[in-house]
């Protein structure tokens, strides 16, 4: 079969590979029909998140189930299913609790310290050796384990773009408004204006939020974000102060009652971010984060949906305890939610596949990496054909 495949930072090819098999009677195989470019893949693209062998990548994924495992009796081939990102036994103490993502059963490295290098949460589809090293989604054909959990059937009248977002990233950014308890009259920030961040802002309508922000440092994308998810837009500029000035100005100067954080680790960096990076020995930089935690208003919630995999110096701790701050983040619990949003989007309430910029076969899946991490053609998110020529 045809399959995205990680060979080292930068290169990502379309490969023929061996198809996937079932391992477990709790498996089904998957035949892919609808497959995107997520924003945290570029992290693995980059090689923020290592990933020392080949392995095929991606965690938003649909499709048709092809074969069953014996223990398999929600679902039949032929059935056309979404599947959440996270791996989950369903089961274990973690899962029992909502919390699937930090499954006990799924990935072998799992362990309660935590930690890019230490012990991890659960799995998740293509996402390194470190989350499992199970094989992705941006493929013809996946496996997937626990499927009697995780995967949830699609209605007929809906079309695969229209659910394909189910996977990931409007559960991650609804996560994000969850977190942040937002129950109606809040002004809610966001920064970062790409996917998870547009998802986040339309989360944030549909739980009642009075204002809505969103912060980026590219106009294209922001633009975006007015047009799919009708949110005041404001530019970062130069150290993102003029961002944090332009909320409190929004909310009588004390800040944003939710501040999300949809950038992660690899922001928009100059000379002297990247310097400072390398004297204290860190990945990236918290500087988005940051600016959350000074946007916010005293006990305000600072959700955190982008990665963070390693630690930093100079922590604004202080700050956190001196305004009483609540911070909230992890990979997020898609199955918790997903039941939820399906309906959203069966209602009408929310639309998904307006963000859609760029459509391509797999075939030109190293094009789109680039396209999405170079952030040309106005890119904002990429989804992939596995079966076009």
């Amino acid at each position: 079969m045809k399959a995205a495949v990680i060979h080292a930072p930068g290169k990502v090819t379309c490969d023929n590979v061996d198809d996937p098999g079932i391992q477990d009677d709790r498996d089904v195989i998957l035949k892919v029909t609808a497959t995107a470019i997520c924003g945290s893949d570029l992290h693995i693209y980059s090689g923020g998140v290592p990933q020392p062998r080949p392995m095929v990548l991606g965690h938003e994924f649909m499709g048709i189930v092809e074969e069953t495992g014996k223990a398999i009796t929600n679902l039949k081939k032929g059935d056309r299913v979404v599947v959440p990102f996270p791996i989950a036994c369903g089961h274990c103490f973690f899962c029992d609790h909502g919390y699937p993502s930090n499954c006990e059963h799924s990935n072998p490295r799992y362990g309660p310290e935590g930690g890019i290098f230490e012990e991890k949460g659960g799995a998740l589809f293509g996402y390194t050796d470190l989350y499992g090293g199970y094989d992705g989604g941006q493929a013809q054909y996946v496996r997937v384990p626990y499927a009697d959990f995780g995967p949830r059937l699609v209605p007929d009248n809906l079309t695969d773009e229209q659910v394909l977002f189910l996977t990931d990233i409007f559960p991650t950014g609804y996560s994000g408004v969850d977190w942040g308890e937002v129950k109606g009259g809040e002004t809610v920030a966001i920064f970062g204006s790409g996917p998870v961040g547009i998802m986040a802002a339309k989360a944030a309508w549909l739980r009642g939020a009075a204002r809505v922000l969103i912060v980026d440092t590219i106009q294209y994308r922001l633009d975006m974000a007015k047009k799919a998810a009708n949110a005041e837009t404001i530019l970062w500029e130069e150290d993102g102060k003029n961002a944090i000035e332009a909320i409190r100005a929004a909310t009588k100067g004390r800040g944003a009652d939710v501040c999300i954080e949809a950038v992660g680790f690899e922001p928009d960096r100059t000379f002297l971010d990247r310097a400072k990076a390398v004297i204290n020995l860190e990945k990236g930089s918290p500087k988005v984060l940051e600016a959350c935690m000074s946007a916010v208003r005293r006990n305000g919630i600072v959700p955190v949906l982008g990665v963070y995999p390693v630690t930093y110096d100079n922590f604004p701790v202080g700050q956190f305890f001196d305004k009483g701050l609540t911070l909230r983040g992890g990979q997020a619990p898609a199955h918790r939610h997903i039941d939820t949003l399906l309906q959203y989007v069966r209602e009408g309430k929310v639309i998904l596949d307006d963000i859609i910029t760029h459509r391509l076969p797999l075939t030109k899946v190293a094009d789109g990496y680039s396209m999405f991490k170079k952030k040309e053609d106005n890119c904002v998110k990429v989804v992939l054909d596995p079966w076009a020529a």
